[in-house]
């Protein structure tokens, strides 16, 4: 399957859930880190109609991507700033600001106070948030300001001030205020931060509507406001805490004899990497993640002060004992509610999410090389071949001359099946007699070794070239193997299918899958045969001109390259110009005398 038919496969199992997005490039790397409400309809959106110049610039550059499902666009928000700070990507560079999402503090002071904050201290305040937007947070400051009588002021004043005379401050700095009272409403504050916010919301809408029926509308809108203020600040967003402690989540699901485990990594209390595996389990599913769990950290000395896991098993206490004995004071908890068991479950549903859309893959890619195989077998007149082997030729006028196989089993790949050989025994550009060489090699070797052989071979060129391995596997061999061959037109593109020892063109549907699987095969021996002479070739070049000069090893040969930077210049080089790098007068007419003559 090549890449655009993986992103395409891909797209159409996205969920129908808000979630982070995160694009990468060929080697792997995250270049574009965004969210979406519905992650089915944002992701596709990059892969179909027109856009401006930059995002087409990123598209172009998409080779994958990977997505985490989260339960609201507000959590998805606040992943998207962790993980666009942790890893920089190139297209999100409008974002690399070191804004951070505010929080709520209540002070720690002898006299608290409300403050709006973008960082997290290690002090005696308390912390609430994040809160995405920093808005809707200030506003409800505001109203806390109001309903709650802390003091505003950062330094206590020599006398009351105007918010004394409003009601929303109980003037410590003249009265004397008991460590009781402020006790009462921090805790109230807490509650209210905490999701107990119900209460007064439900106060806040009776007095919009008697406001409403009094046709004081400016009043009932200004409540109206206070109300989506809280509603949005109190949104419920889990992927990042306020205690600032490093953790790891692990969520798993198992199915089919298949285990996906899902690691989420807090630091500093914010979600900013995850991890996924995906692998065959044959135990119970406790024991197997347990040992999963145990395996990570094996070779993994960054051991966080959390580790947060979906359940207890057996094996729990020794995991927990061994974690203890890498990092001390590590906690193993198993969280059953709160936002750390609301962390799991997220961690649980990605796993899910994850293995099923990987199963999805496998039955459709399943699908499409079954039934290419099955077609080709159809096409053919044979059973269908489960096991292809491919053979292309590769040389210049002759020289250097290999050969290269290809395996394709199930339709697929299998780069480890895959051989090279120089052909020892031809001289001069003789395509049969080369092909009749390496088929010859090949089978023979797989003879006396017992080997399976292939259920089809196909030969990279037209009637000659089957006629030549026909010829060695039916009279030398007495193999029967059925034998195809696949020419290409003018524009080197796969044209016509040939079979048998009497080859005429075979009718086959351009838009088949079993045309689609001869050409990946003809595509990917002649790669893997061009990419072997271009090795072969750019190494006997090097070897021919300077390998064979007396007094010049693989050191010396080196050094002349990189300083004279082609054969030519060394040619035209006097014998001072060797000295530079500390060649001898005698060596250096030697190497000259030798160019000049190859």
């Amino acid at each position: 399957m090549t890449q655009k038919d993986q992103i395409r496969e891909k797209l159409k199992l996205l969920p129908d859930k808000p979630g982070v997005y995160l694009m990468k490039n060929a080697d792997g790397e995250i270049i574009y880190v965004g969210k979406a409400k519905v992650l089915k309809n944002r992701v596709r959106s990059y892969f179909t109609g027109s856009h401006d110049g930059k995002t087409q610039l990123l598209v172009a550059n998409i080779a994958d991507f990977e997505y985490i499902v989260t339960n609201s666009v507000v959590e998805a928000l606040v992943l998207e700033c962790n993980m666009i700070k942790e890893h920089k990507p190139h297209y999100n560079i409008s974002l690399r600001d070191d804004k951070q999402y505010p929080y709520i503090k209540i002070t720690g002071d002898e006299h608290p106070r409300l403050e709006i904050v973008r960082r997290i201290q290690k002090d005696k305040g308390k912390y609430f948030g994040p809160y995405p937007n920093a808005q809707a947070a200030s506003e409800t400051k505001k109203l806390l300001d109001r309903l709650y009588p802390l003091r505003k002021c950062k330094t206590l004043k020599d006398k009351v001030c105007l918010y004394y005379h409003i009601d929303q401050c109980a003037a410590p700095c003249e009265y004397e205020v008991a460590p009781e009272t402020y006790q009462a409403m921090i805790k109230e504050i807490t509650k209210f931060l905490n999701g107990g916010h119900n209460e007064i919301v439900k106060n806040l809408e009776e007095q919009m509507l008697q406001e409403a029926e009094q046709l004081n509308f400016e009043r009932a809108k200004e409540l109206r406001d206070q109300i989506h203020n809280i509603e949005r600040v109190m949104e419920k967003q889990k992927v990042a805490l306020t205690d600032t402690v490093d953790r790891d989540i692990f969520g798993y699901y198992a199915d089919k004899g298949y285990m996906c485990v899902q690691v989420f990594y807090m630091r500093g209390g914010k979600l900013i990497e995850r991890d996924l595996d995906i692998f065959h389990h044959h135990g119970e599913e406790i024991d197997d993640f347990l040992s999963y769990a145990a395996q990570f950290y094996f070779d993994n000395p960054d051991v966080p002060k959390e580790v947060l896991i979906p359940r207890e098993g057996e094996g729990t206490e020794v995991l927990e004992e061994w974690l203890a004995s890498q990092k001390r004071g590590v906690k193993l908890i198993f969280p059953h509610r709160g936002p750390k068991k609301q962390l799991v479950d997220m961690a649980n549903e990605n796993a899910r999410i994850a293995l099923e859309e990987r199963f999805r893959l496998m039955e459709r890619d399943e699908t499409r090389t079954l039934g290419a195989i099955e077609q080709l077998g159809a096409v053919l007149g044979i059973p269908a071949p489960r096991r292809i082997e491919a053979f292309d030729n590769s040389n210049i006028q002759g020289v250097d001359a290999v050969a290269a196989m290809v395996v394709f089993e199930d339709g697929k790949p299998n780069k480890k099946e895959y051989r090279k050989y120089k052909i020892k025994t031809v001289e001069g550009p003789d395509d049969y007699a080369s092909m009749r060489e390496v088929v010859r090699r090949r089978y023979t070797r797989m003879l006396k070794e017992g080997t399976a052989m292939p259920d089809l071979v196909v030969v990279d060129g037209g009637k000659g070239h089957i006629n030549a391995v026909i010829d060695v596997m039916e009279n030398e061999l007495s193999l029967d193997i059925p034998i195809c061959g696949l020419a290409k037109d003018d524009r080197h593109r796969t044209s016509q299918l040939f079979l048998g020892d009497d080859p005429v063109p075979i009718p086959i549907e351009r838009t088949s899958q079993a045309f689609y699987l001869l050409t990946r095969v003809q595509e990917e021996v002649h790669r893997f045969a061009i990419t072997f002479h271009r090795q072969t070739h750019g190494k006997q070049a090097f070897k021919s001109i300077l390998d064979d000069i007396p007094g010049v090893g693989e050191k010396r040969r080196k050094m002349l390259l990189k300083h004279f930077g082609s054969i030519d210049a060394m040619k035209e080089a006097g014998v001072e110009e060797y000295r530079k790098v500390g060649i001898g007068d005698k060596l250096a007419r030697e190497i000259l005398a030798f160019l000049k003559q190859a």
